[in-house]
């Protein structure tokens, strides 16, 4: 199958139109009419990922993080891009990224918001309106019946697959209203107090932006941002082999390298 096609339902899924201006996504390294017989998923495009995606002889990388960000002025073997990208297309691996606008529309928001349960849920922080509906970054709901933060925290790490979280607050303390930000979610803080949520999940919180959310009122749950956001991995997975399954294209592999979090607690 041409990387075209697939990238028409990645498009489908999450337009490019939808990602922050910031960001940096869509087909980063390749050529779209190149075949494609072996898909990789990642969170990132470390050396690990594709190291493993050349001893696979994959032919797409498809990562929620772009590896890319900042303008590249030369690619060669000097800089830890550079090497990434030359990796890729020496051996003619294309790669494609989705991230805020996978964030915005698509999955991420919604399917953190499921994991937990939540109903009535709004968009945490409104950035666009889709089909006359609000639409952006995480996700504000509510929780079946409200719960002490110690319970909440077994079922994100239950729901998630993770062994531990941070949280900032009283662990006893009941919450219901619940604001989920996938990721990196500080500058969110704000949001989560203005909709009035009782607690933010989310990832990348600071010592000071802890303490100070408990001061305003607002419990904080850190579950890493690695943590939140490796669901992209399986989501995607199903995704692509759904719509290669309708297309007839099921002989396509599709190979999932969820390398864990670079973090370690000791």
């Amino acid at each position: 199958m041409r990387l075209k096609k697939i990238l028409e339902w990645l498009e489908e899924l999450s337009p490019v139109t939808y990602a922050e201006e910031w960001d940096n996504v869509g087909l980063l390294v390749g050529d779209d009419e190149q075949e494609i017989k072996r898909i990789v998923i990642a969170l990132d495009a470390s050396d690990s990922v594709i190291k493993q995606a050349v001893e696979l002889q994959a032919d797409l990388v498809l990562t929620h993080h772009p590896m890319i960000f900042k303008p590249v002025k030369q690619i060669n073997n000097h800089s830890m891009i550079g090497r990434r990208i030359l990796a890729l297309a020496s051996n003619r691996i294309a790669y494609y990224a989705m991230h805020t606008n996978f964030d915005i529309k698509g999955g991420m928001a919604e399917l953190a918001a499921e994991k937990l349960e939540l109903t009535e849920t709004v968009p945490l922080d409104v950035t666009t309106v889709i089909d006359g509906q609000p639409e952006g970054i995480g996700r504000t709901g509510l929780l079946k019946a409200a719960v002490e933060v110690r319970l909440l925290a077994e079922k994100v790490k239950e729901q998630f697959d993770l062994k531990n979280v941070t949280a900032y607050g009283d662990i006893t303390k009941k919450v219901r209203k619940v604001a989920v930000c996938p990721g990196s979610g500080k500058s969110e803080i704000e949001n989560a107090l203005k909709q009035k949520a009782d607690i933010l999940i989310t990832g990348d919180i600071g010592h000071h932006e802890g303490i100070d959310a408990v001061d305003m009122g607002l419990v904080i749950m850190d579950a890493t941002h690695y943590g939140l956001e490796h669901i992209f991995i399986e989501f995607m997975a199903g995704y692509l082999r759904e719509k290669l399954k309708e297309a007839g294209e099921e002989q396509l592999q599709i190979t999932c390298l969820d390398t864990g979090s670079p973090v370690t607690i000791l």
